[in-house]
């Protein structure tokens, strides 16, 4: 069934750039609308999908702040695309970075190259996919971190990490010329935001107490329900990414709530097996696990393939919590890296064996071979990571150079949602 889309998808990763071989005449109405759909879902995973489930997840005293971080780094972040961003991604033919002739979203086609939407609506797309990856980051280091801190860095991150790396994948850059495929983040996304977790995680320090004092989450309820609007928006994150509307699009939605099925289960059951109950907020942080491993593979692989790979990164993803919380004793406070990071990197890398046809998947792209794309998934995975923790390391200390990073002792005590914002989430006569 991905089979016949597979072309499609392929030519439109690698010459997704202005310099595309060929062009749209015509704007397909269904296309567009489903698009503008897709964008709206997206959107709607930060705002307010991530924000509920981080902030359930911390206490209550520090609510709004997660939730200011995340509004306002969209805010920023969306300023940040229309400026320059988008044009440095898929404009022009460099390898290492595009240019700024689409600066100010200036100068866009009526019909984006080698698509039937029109290039405003491709740019706002993406532009929804440049405001979550950064925000994802958030979960590493709240309770403690200033908010010049935050904006500055996830302004900075996003110039020096999210557009670099779009480019070499999206925007016809280095990887896509090589091979690479990302349907739809776990490279771009997931790789980058999940190692920028862990490396600021381990440049701010813990939270006060951490190990030794457990710090329970205040609302597991606003968790779900954050989760479960995550879960929903990935639809749009994932079926988005065919960029029209038909059986492309289908077939990555399919995969994509398969995965996300079968990991929510899996890591019930190992919660039940490790502590004796299958929790909540387990069952969802489960099927984000599975979310984030469809990622890259949501558009090439089968239904088999998918609840396969949904189950592999439950187990993976629920193992690399406990190594980074337990064995390392690092407080990625809400498990970015081991849920995103881990998960985006291993659904980079089992993409090469599942899109195969003896899996129910796309098949392979000509001259390439299970061992080839695994190959350059591996290249890819390796690179953007290592960019990501120099790039990250690099941001994170630019920007501590004006802001420190971490709130003093007694704001840490009494929380952020007063000390940084003046306001409290709940109040309580």
């Amino acid at each position: 069934m991905v089979r016949a889309w597979l072309r499609g998808a392929l030519a439109t990763n690698l010459l997704i750039s202005s310099s595309g071989a060929f062009a749209g005449t015509i704007t397909d109405s269904g296309d567009s609308a489903w698009i503008l759909t897709a964008s709206a879902l997206v959107l709607f995973m930060t705002l307010p999908g991530l924000a509920l489930f981080y902030g359930g997840l911390i206490r209550a005293r520090n609510f709004l702040s997660v939730l200011m971080h995340c509004i306002a780094i969209g805010c920023a972040v969306s300023l940040i695309w229309a400026l320059f961003g988008y044009s440095l991604v898929f404009s022009g033919n460099g390898p290492w970075i595009g240019d700024l002739a689409r600066g100010g979203l200036s100068g866009l086609a009526d019909v984006r190259n080698g698509l039937t939407i029109p290039e405003n609506l491709f740019a706002l797309y993406q532009m929804t996919f440049a405001i979550i990856t950064p925000a994802l980051i958030v979960g590493a280091f709240p309770e403690r971190v200033r908010f010049g801190w935050v904006m500055g860095f996830a302004a900075l991150w996003a110039v020096l990490v999210y557009i670099p790396v779009a480019h070499w994948v999206w925007g016809g850059g280095w990887l896509a010329a090589l091979g690479v495929l990302d349907f739809a983040g776990g490279i771009v996304v997931h790789t980058t935001a999940g190692v920028a977790a862990l490396v600021t995680a381990l440049m701010i320090g813990p939270r006060r107490g951490f190990p030794k004092t457990m710090i329970p989450p205040h609302s597991p309820a606003l968790t779900m329900v954050g989760g479960a609007m995550l879960w929903v928006g990935w639809y749009g994150f994932n079926g988005g990414s065919a960029l029209a509307a038909g059986e492309g699009a289908a077939a990555a939605i399919l995969a994509t709530h398969l995965a996300a099925s079968s990991a929510a289960l899996v890591w019930a059951l190992l919660e039940r097996w490790k502590i004796g109950k299958a929790t909540s907020v387990g069952l969802i942080t489960g099927a984000i696990a599975g979310l984030a491993t469809i990622t890259p593979a949501a558009g090439f692989v089968g239904a088999i393939g998918a609840i396969t790979i949904g189950v592999i990164g439950s187990v993976i993803c629920f193992s690399a919590v406990l190594i980074v919380k337990q064995r390392l004793a690092i407080d990625d406070s809400l498990d970015v890296f081991a849920v995103h990071g881990v998960g985006g990197m291993l659904g980079s890398l089992l993409l090469a064996m599942f899109m195969s046809t003896a899996w129910g998947g796309s098949g392979f792209a000509e001259g390439m071979t299970m061992g080839t794309q695994f190959g350059v998934q591996l290249l890819a995975v390796a690179v953007v990571a290592l960019w990501s923790v120099v790039a990250t390391w690099v941001a994170a200390r630019l920007v501590a150079s004006l802001w420190p990073m971490r709130v003093d002792e007694e704001a840490e005590h009494d929380g952020l949602d007063l000390t940084s914002h003046g306001e409290r989430a709940y109040e309580f006569d």
